[in-house]
């Protein structure tokens, strides 16, 4: 057993940059190098690519020009390679990097992980009656895909038979670091403690450079964006670990980068569902060991779920989203006339063609603050982009809307500059439905040197939620005569993130005096108050969670996204400006507070 590995991170997402690999590799002194690809918007973009040509489907770049002009030294330094770049088609992706390392005359031994990809299954899965997780809507007949959420063992278990680089089709993203600790280390399917912090480290890093600085809340600090170093944890076999970054890079890492990336994109901290282990991350410590090095301990591990989270894509009518520049005075006056006149002209011709009306609109001015709900017309404010975003059943429909925003220009209100991109092109609306799939229903495998291995996964104890520990409630602050306030940013770092169609909002205190204030502001009730505009009046659910290791406070937002990801029509359909919006919010503080800032 190896006293300790080091594994780098260069994607968070498909589409990340090209450069990161070659820095890892170059700087990096890793035994394992990961890229995470996947997530439920590409997906659907995967989805997309597949309709139009059954050969893709998959993260193509990494086969063809990422790992090969890296191939040989990662066979020099034996670095090993784990990826999801096989989305939909896995097949085909290691076709097309096998076939990329033969050019380069690199022989790398190149594993698959298999059985995520459910789809020619629906009749079976139809018949399983299943739920959507959220609205509990029944499945859509038709599928155009279908993918469980797999944990790390098949990944062990490709390194364990000789892989040196492998494939995963969907898989959570911290598998991917999970995988490689499980092999390296031994660990056993009950050492729920060790899963956890494994998956900590995997959650960490999976989005790249958001934990060395990028998206950070006090970005003025974070030094060359232009060379930010991506991350990478050096493990132990306790499951201890370090969070650095490759030496003579930018970026930034601290306790406070490090907390920020730990809150995206979670729910219930206590509750951190995964394939392999449920997670609680409330008490976990992070230490600042010398310059960009954070030492991270605490998490705590239970049996996991006896369910994968099954991915579901289906088609529902169509999309289209049109972009125009506006200048002159009165601007938003302007801005607004044009667009009712758009619309109503349009659905003129609707009736005439007995077409229906839209199915949803968006319209948004951007430079008048429309994604914070409150349009504001300032008098500097001489120039805006005219955002409307349209969804129908009939694709004919939002044809013909796009063919008419053009006669905006000469004949309506004048200061149209530019329609950008020209006229707006209509797509499929893909949407997800989300479900629990007994695990017992997905047979794993492994594909190594044309040989299909089938994989058993170690029955383990069943998950009970009774088994969560409680943490004591905090007194309620008794605040003090309230003197001022100040906004939240001076008190805290934010990060926001989604899930489905939900947001998360995780606040952490800049010093642990702040906290009782921050808490004692941010009520679910105000917080849903501040945010209403992004969630329906019906629905504005919020939900708080302590993390007191992290002197932290996560904020659920439910259905704050208008359908989330490809669905939605909003301008930010995954939330990531939520957390500068509440960054604003107005603490009130006393004269016991003030003393400390």
């Amino acid at each position: 057993m190896k006293s300790s590995i080091r594994i780098g991170c260069a994607a968070a997402f498909w589409g990340d940059t090209e450069t990161a690999a070659e820095q890892l590799v170059e700087l990096g002194r890793l035994d394992y190098l990961i890229f995470d690809y996947l997530a439920e918007t590409t997906l659907s973009l995967m989805v997309n690519q597949r309709l139009q040509n059954s050969q893709l489907g998959y993260a193509h770049d990494f086969a063809t020009r990422i790992i090969p002009p890296i191939a040989q030294r990662i066979k020099a330094q034996n670095i090993k390679v784990i990826s999801s770049a096989g989305d939909i088609n896995p097949v085909a992706c290691k076709q097309a990097l096998v076939s990329a390392l033969h050019a380069v005359q690199v022989p790398l031994t190149v594993a698959l992980v298999l059985g995520d990809d459910l789809h020619e299954r629906q009749r079976e899965l139809s018949a399983l009656n299943l739920r959507e997780m959220f609205n509990h809507s029944a499945m859509p007949n038709k599928l155009l895909a279908a993918n469980a959420y797999l944990g790390a063992p098949g990944i062990a278990q490709a390194l364990a038979a000789g892989a040196d680089i492998v494939i995963t089709g969907r898989v959570v993203d911290s598998a991917l670091t999970l995988g490689p600790l499980l092999y390296e280390f031994h660990w056993q399917a009950n050492e729920y403690n060790k899963l956890a912090q494994g998956s900590l480290a995997g959650h960490i890093i999976e989005c790249g450079a958001q934990c060395t600085g990028g998206n950070f809340t006090d970005w003025e600090t974070v030094p060359g964006f232009d060379q930010i170093g991506f991350p990478i944890v050096e493990c132990y076999p306790n499951g201890e670990f370090i969070v650095t970054k490759p030496p003579n890079t930018g970026g930034l890492v601290s306790t406070a980068t490090v907390s920020e990336q730990v809150l995206y994109e979670i729910s219930d901290p206590s509750q951190y569902y995964l394939p392999d282990v449920t997670c609680d991350w409330r008490q976990i410590q992070l230490d600042q060991t010398e310059p960009n090095c954070i030492a991270v301990s605490g998490a705590i591990g239970y049996p996991p779920p006896p369910h994968y989270k099954l991915a579901c894509i289906y088609l529902e009518g169509f999309k289209t989203t049109t972009f125009f520049v506006m200048a002159g005075i009165n601007i938003l006056a302007k801005a607004d006339a044009v667009t009712k006149a758009i619309l109503s002209k349009v659905r003129k011709q609707f009736v005439k063609a007995a077409l229906g009306d839209f199915t949803d609109l968006q319209i948004d001015y951007l430079g008048s603050e429309s994604l914070y709900g409150n349009q504001r017309h300032h008098d500097s404010t001489r120039e805006i982009v005219v955002r409307i975003a349209a969804s129908h059943l009939d694709k004919s429909a939002l044809q013909l809307f796009s063919r008419e925003i053009a006669q905006a220009s000469t004949g309506m209100c004048p200061g149209i500059a530019a329609i950008i991109g020209g006229r707006p092109t209509v797509y499929p609306t893909t949407k997800l439905f989300a479900t629990l799939l007994d695990k017992s229903m997905v047979p794993l495998s492994i594909e190594l040197n044309d040989d299909i291995h089938q994989l058993t996964i170690p029955s383990q104890e069943t998950f009970d939620a009774n088994q969560i520990a409680t943490i004591e409630r905090p007194e309620p602050l008794e605040l003090g005569e309230i003197i001022d306030t100040v906004p939240l940013i001076t008190l805290a770092w934010a990060r926001s993130g989604n899930k489905g169609n939900h947001t998360n909002i995780g606040v952490i205190a800049r010093k642990s005096q702040y906290l009782p204030y921050i808490r004692a502001a941010l009520s679910e009730t105000m917080v849903a108050a501040f945010m209403q505009h992004t969630m329906p009046k019906k629905s504005a659910q919020v939900t708080r969670y302590e993390l007191p290791g992290l002197n932290a406070l996560n904020f659920v937002l439910e259905n704050s996204l208008g359908g989330g990801g490809f669905e939605s029509l909003r301008c930010d359909p995954l939330g990531k400006t939520y957390a500068q919006q509440l960054l604003e919010f107005p603490v009130p503080i006393d004269a016991k507070l003030q003393g400390l800032l």
